[in-house]
């Protein structure tokens, strides 16, 4: 029951936060204007918090259920976990920030911001997944980690063609064969979840003490969980129509 509640927090990030750290990726390919980026953004906005919930809730799951593989993940990857918070707070921070202040050039720089911050997430997690999966360090470990990272951008392109509709559908639905982007959201959405679920066979974690205890309450909060992220996607189901949100 443990290693279910584990995948299905962790595999639900992957597949779900993956798609805005896509978008978050090409940016600048999808948006060639302030403006285009601003609606590319808005594709994500009412979204990517609600996903970073699922790795929150994978963190505390993983701390709280598998202390000692939480141990064995960070030992001697403490640099790569480093590389991911900074990431990641830059990506959120661009997104929130782009839009306080007026100026072009304040755009600009937190969209470069989203950009990086976007790639660093990519990447990092290729290294860590890499890292568990095959065992890689060093330089290396790069090939994996651009593997993963490709599979991410791939994810972004076909959610970002589900929502974007004109020239910037046409734009991201240039790995789909135009209408395929549902089709090619689902491939990549089940290579993420293989590549997540090879990664856990591998990490083989071993539940703790407090595994029994905390197992209910934990699956008492899903269903929760699940139902305010349906609630989400239900009221922006639609396409995206102008820069709107955040």
């Amino acid at each position: 029951m443990e290693l279910f509640i584990l995948a299905f927090f962790a595999l639900g990030y992957l597949v779900l936060g993956g798609a805005d750290i896509g978008v978050g990726m090409l940016l600048p390919y999808l948006g060639r204007s302030s403006e285009e980026r601003r609606e590319v953004i808005a594709a994500i906005a009412p979204f990517f918090l609600g996903n970073e919930v699922w790795l929150v809730a994978s963190a505390g799951v993983l701390a709280g259920f598998f202390p000692s593989a939480e141990g064995g993940l960070l030992a001697g990857n403490y640099a790569v976990i480093v590389a991911l918070l900074v990431s990641w707070v830059a990506r959120d921070m661009g997104l929130w920030l782009r839009g306080r202040l007026p100026g072009a050039r304040w755009r600009l720089g937190c969209d470069a911001v989203t950009v990086v911050g976007s790639w660093g997430l990519a990447l990092s997690w290729g290294v860590l997944l890499g890292h568990v999966l095959l065992g890689i360090e060093g330089p290396l470990a790069l090939l994996p980690a651009l593997a993963v990272t490709a599979l991410f951008g791939t994810h972004g392109l076909s959610f970002a063609a589900l929502r974007l509709r004109g020239g910037l559908r046409r734009r991201a639905a240039v790995l789909s064969g135009g209408s395929g982007e549902v089709r090619t959201y689902a491939l990549t959405a089940a290579a993420l979840v293989a590549v997540g679920l090879l990664a856990g066979l591998r990490l083989s974690p071993v539940p703790g003490t407090a595994a029994a205890t905390l197992a209910p309450v934990v699956l008492a909060l899903i269903p929760l969980l699940v139902g305010s992220q349906a609630w989400v996607w239900w009221t922006f189901r639609h396409r995206v129509t102008g820069p709107s949100y955040l």
